[in-house]
């Protein structure tokens, strides 16, 4: 199964949720926001205009990573992936 993983390499729940989609043999689309101004675009495009980030930005967080599986779910919850794979 596809998953596009938005994060970064100096993240380590990123560097954590990489190593577990890798464990379970993932099709893994990972845009590093770190290294590439585009997927940091992508990114805040997803986070400014999805309920699902409403309370990272309450918080102030940053909200990765973030997961999005080839049948469209968006999710912050590893486990949900994880689930499905």
């Amino acid at each position: 199964m596809k998953v596009k993983v938005i994060g970064s390499h100096l993240c380590p729940d990123t560097l954590y949720a990489l190593s577990k989609l890798k464990d379970k043999n993932a099709n893994i689309d990972f845009a590093n926001l770190s290294a590439s101004f585009s997927a940091l675009k992508d990114y805040l495009h997803v986070r400014e205009n999805n309920a699902l980030y409403d309370a990272v930005r309450e918080a102030e967080g940053i909200g990765i990573p973030f997961f999005e599986i080839e049948d469209g779910t968006k999710t912050l919850d590893l486990n949900v992936v994880l689930n499905r794979l």
